[in-house]
């Protein structure tokens, strides 16, 4: 009976604990309002794919660059991060920073 009320107790715990995890958020602090993105084309798909990792205060600390900067940034971002960012979207953010964020 221990053997089969070992298992059986481990099971129960691990359930119960899934349960509980699945339930909890963490809420994430709103961004400060000089994190806001500038507007402009682009903008939304920048928000969409960027913010799934990290805040928009990482996007707009950035040193600000041309276009070769920020698609050296953004492909940093997909081939070392693993940040799953089709290449239309790349280039559109790529572009979108350029304008908004270049120096």
């Amino acid at each position: 009976m221990r053997r089969a009320l070992g298992p059986g107790l481990l099971l129960l715990v691990l359930v119960a604990s899934a349960v509980a995890a699945a339930d909890k958020t963490i809420p994430m602090p709103p961004d400060h309002a000089y994190a806001t993105l500038k507007p402009g084309a682009g903008v939304e798909v920048t928000r969409q794919q960027c913010v799934s990792c990290h805040s928009t205060d990482y996007i707009v600390m950035q040193p600000r660059g041309n276009a070769k900067q920020w698609d050296g940034v953004v492909t940093k971002m997909i081939k070392v991060f693993g940040a799953p960012v089709s290449d239309q979207d790349a280039k559109t953010i790529v572009e979108y920073l350029a304008t908004q964020y270049g120096n």
